[in-house]
């Protein structure tokens, strides 16, 4: 339950909002009463189409498309096999492409801090709702405890309200996944690897990676993790 004033008056024009132009006015509001430099509400589809809102600078948004930097985000990418709110500290940032990518988006304003809410609908929708500064670790951790409850109950409050503006989901692919395909895709959606998804199936990882190609292929997916995501979001999986 949120109980102060100001926040209450900027969640009541969130729940009054008509059309994304005041989902935007929302979430600026939002970033200014907690006094840090960035917030921003992120929703990735199915089939790789990105929406959202936030303060993050537009030249940054424009390159993260053009650069198809959703493949290589630890933020997507960690906050998709979680269903708890994340500090980005504790995602993996040790691979070459990751640290680039960090560099770049500091570069472009971003700040060196980030707690991240996952989000997930009806019919596997999948959000992040992000909350982003620069500051030190203290300062940071200090905020993070402070706020944590707020920020995971507008992240949902968020979510659900852009929910009414969403665009029609797609049809879901014509070709079915077996029930094999199916039980790796919803393992793999939790977070197991994928020793651990052979093993809690009773099959050889070279098996598994037939099941994981072959439902790949059906869905139409770039990879492993798009093609859980669209698994999830033509509702073909429950986690």
């Amino acid at each position: 339950m949120v109980t102060d004033p100001q926040l209450e008056e900027i969640l009541a024009g969130l729940e009054r909002a008509d059309g994304r132009g005041a989902l935007q006015s929302a979430i600026l509001a939002l970033r200014k009463h907690f006094a840090i430099d960035h917030m921003v509400y992120h929703w990735v589809d199915s089939g790789g189409l990105q929406q959202g809102c936030g303060s993050y600078p537009r030249a940054w948004v424009s390159r993260y498309q053009e650069r198809g930097y959703l493949r290589v985000d630890p933020v997507v990418r960690g906050c998709f096999q979680r269903f708890q709110p994340v500090d980005w500290k504790r995602l993996d940032w040790s691979c070459r492409a990751a640290r680039a990518f960090r560099a770049e988006a500091l570069r472009h304003g971003l700040g060196n801090q980030g707690f991240t809410v996952p989000v997930r609908g009806p019919n596997g929708q999948f959000a992040l709702f992000t909350s982003n500064h620069s500051c030190d670790d203290e300062s940071w951790a200090r905020f993070a405890a402070k706020h944590r409850r707020e920020l995971i109950l507008i992240a949902h409050d968020f979510n659900q309200k852009a929910l009414e503006f969403a665009p029609v989901c797609q049809h879901a692919p014509d070709k079915a996944l077996s029930p094999r395909e199916r039980d790796a895709m919803s393992l793999l959606a939790v977070g197991c690897s994928r020793a651990q998804v052979a093993a809690r199936l009773s099959i050889s990882e070279h098996t598994l990676r037939a099941y994981i190609e072959s439902a790949r292929f059906k869905l139409g997916a770039l990879n492993t993790t798009h093609a859980v995501a669209r698994a999830l979001s033509h509702g073909l999986i429950m986690v």
